[in-house]
């Protein structure tokens, strides 16, 4: 490997799946959709959702934190909490660490419920609370809050390529030594009425009378995503550091590559170059080539044109065929924490050698020549690629490789 060499040593989740990387992959690895009808969307066009089951933040941060926290803050926290268990924070250099999260919005819920409040009650009756609960950035500042890190705080927005930003940011730090430690993830919770009627107007979420089988990337009938919420948080350092504290890498991030479609507001580039391009350059960054790639986790989000342009550019580039895999089939489509959600099944794929299912896949589109992984795999990976890529062609692909 030439490029970067950047060790995974901790990581956090909470998905649709569950609270807890234990639970997220053991609803990964079952293919289990985790879909259902969402009583909060009741009268709307759409009234699917994935959210985060048994989530109770009084429980996880206390009533008093949690109450002066939006939704995704409290998701981001709670990942990032499980991402450094088992550390002694005591010992680290609080300035050398760094947190960069990716978000899509910030806190949605909150910036909706207090527009409710000063339509009905006036400007008096607006919380104090609300630009701290909702600016995007207050959630990196949050998670430094709560443990003491006072190194670079950032917060990027790449749309539902996020989270991979995030991480591929976080690389930079650190192979830059303005770092010793990093946590990077993702986060959204944009579950409100607003944000899906207008995901729904658009025309871009499912419609399938069913909710368990609606999230069907690659599937031939598939007509749209399923909106989930969830964070996710890894913590990083490099590999070198890791390797001489004697610390457990789970795997290395080892190429990052970040392009722009230039094309169009929502739509993909159909030639899918941004995309290619992004591809290329986390190999270029990994000193790998195609033939080296055992594994892809897709972005593969079930909308007919993005995993049209997507399989066509694996199908292209990986002429070798590495088993594919959209974890999106069970936990729905997590926008700005899709990625970082993403990068920690991967991770988790390499480090246990074991494909995940693609959830919902009855007859793959016959326009792709892909290999996708409908059951659970057992298999060796020692590199695998994690795509990432959002509206305003936004592309992220991160190259992760066995420990």
């Amino acid at each position: 490997m030439t490029g970067l060499d950047i060790a995974v040593t901790g990581l956090g989740l909470v998905t649709p799946g569950g609270v807890g990387v234990e639970a997220g992959w053991a609803a990964v690895r079952a293919g289990r959709s985790t879909a259902a009808r969402d009583p909060l969307l009741a009268g709307h066009e759409v009234t699917i959702s994935c959210r985060v089951p048994d989530f109770d933040a009084d429980a996880l941060l206390g009533a008093r934190r949690a109450v002066r926290l939006d939704r995704f803050t409290r998701l981001a926290l709670v990942a990032a909490r499980e991402a450094v268990a088992g550390e002694d924070l005591a010992t680290w250099d609080s300035a050398r660490v760094g947190v960069v999260i990716g978000t899509s919005a910030g806190g949605g819920e909150t910036f909706e419920r207090q527009h409710g409040v000063l339509l009905a009650d006036g400007p008096t009756g607006v919380s104090p609370l609300v630009l701290p609960m909702h600016l995007p950035n207050m959630v990196a500042g949050q998670v430094a809050i709560e443990f003491g890190f006072r190194g670079p705080n950032l917060v990027v927005s790449t749309a539902c390529a996020s989270g991979a930003t995030a991480i591929g940011v976080a690389c930079d730090l650190l192979a830059a030594r303005r770092c010793d430690v990093v946590l990077a993830g993702g986060v959204d919770a944009l579950l409100n009425p607003l944000t899906m009627a207008g995901f729904a107007r658009m025309g871009a979420l499912s419609r399938r009378d069913d909710p368990a089988t609606a999230s069907r990337p690659f599937d031939v009938d598939r007509d749209g995503f399923v909106a989930g919420e969830g964070a996710a948080v890894l913590v990083l350092r490099r590999a070198e550091d890791a390797r001489a504290d004697g610390r457990r890498v789970r795997a290395r991030v080892v190429g990052y590559g970040a392009t722009a479609d230039a094309h169009h507001i929502t739509n993909p580039d159909p030639e899918g170059r941004g995309v290619a391009a992004a591809t290329r350059a986390a190999l270029a960054d990994a000193g790998a080539s195609a033939s080296d790639v055992d594994h892809v986790n897709a972005h593969g989000t079930s909308t007919q044109l993005n995993d049209l342009v997507e399989g066509r550019v694996l199908a292209e580039l990986l002429p070798s065929g590495p088993l594919v895999t959209s974890t999106k089939g069970v936990t729905g489509h997590l926008l700005g924490a899709a990625g970082a959600a993403e990068a920690v099944f991967t991770v988790l794929a390499v480090e246990q050698g074991v494909v995940p299912p693609t959830a919902n896949l009855t007859t793959l589109d016959p326009r792709l020549d892909l290999d996708v992984a409908t059951a659970v795999v057992p298999r060796g990976i020692d590199l695998a690629l994690s795509n990432s890529f959002g509206f305003g062609g936004q592309n992220a692909v991160l190259a992760i490789a066995k420990a």
